[in-house]
């Protein structure tokens, strides 16, 4: 349960505040309106409905929403600091890059 926690934490830090890694989108993000981006990251930072259903592992890292009539998702991927393998360690911030991707649900 520690482990799911401290990921968890390091996650929403990245989710709510940009930090401890990158944010990346899909060409589909990219060719929505600055508005609807907007709307979509906002909705992202302020998401909070982690439940059994959708975060069975605790951990904060994929969800799906709709925001302004368009099915998003969100999801964390863990990589060493040369992003070429997955981290040894997602809880140890000075091995991982954390890379939050944000795509229509249809590019999943």
């Amino acid at each position: 349960m520690e482990t799911e926690n401290k990921i968890a934490r390091l996650n929403d830090l990245l989710r709510r505040e940009g930090v401890g890694g990158r944010v990346m989108m899909t060409q589909g993000i990219q060719a929505l309106s600055d508005t609807t981006r907007k709307n979509i990251f906002k909705a992202i930072q302020e998401f909070t409905d982690f439940n059994k259903d959708n975060d069975p592992y605790g951990e904060h890292d994929f969800a799906a929403l709709t925001v302004d009539g368009e099915r998003i998702n969100f999801k964390m991927d863990y990589y060493d600091k040369s992003l070429q393998y997955a981290s040894e360690d997602p809880t140890d911030p000075t091995i991982t890059e954390r890379v939050m991707t944000v795509l229509l649900a249809s590019e999943y």
